[in-house]
């Protein structure tokens, strides 16, 4: 029974894992299972102890929050950072695509200009042909 433990050290109630510590009354008592936090009746939030005396309910509630915050704005940062990356790779392979595209249009100008440039010279050679300069 945790009430034994009434106006004696918090370190001797919560030895008991299933007491808690009001230092405000110096009282101990049987936690409050049906609850997550002690209720304000029973004890302040700052003055319960629960498994250990150096950390109340509200210094941990404060932690906890702080803690949970955290891990969501680093989730978030994470999220950006892979969002950021895939938009990234996909303006990586639309450029070679833009390079592959202009490369084939390159070589269809050399072609027809090699073309022209054959043509040219038949007709060129026929000229000479026919008034005999060749």
């Amino acid at each position: 029974d945790c009430r034994q433990y009434t106006n004696k050290t918090c370190e001797e109630c919560l030895k008991n894992v299933t007491c808690l510590w009001c230092a405000s009354s110096k009282t101990c008592m049987e936690y409050p299972v049906r609850r997550v936090l002690p209720p304000a009746d029973l004890c302040e939030l700052r003055s319960a102890r629960w498994g250990v005396c150096w950390v109340n309910f509200e210094a941990l509630i404060i932690a906890m929050s702080v803690v949970g915050g955290t891990i969501l704005i680093m989730l978030g940062v994470c999220c950006c950072c892979c969002c950021c990356k895939k938009k990234s790779k996909k303006q990586v392979s639309e450029p070679d695509k833009d390079e592959e595209r202009a490369a084939r249009e390159r070589e269809k100008r050399r072609v027809r200009q090699e073309e022209r440039r054959a043509e040219m010279k038949s007709r060129h050679d026929e000229i000479r042909r026919k008034y005999g300069t060749v």
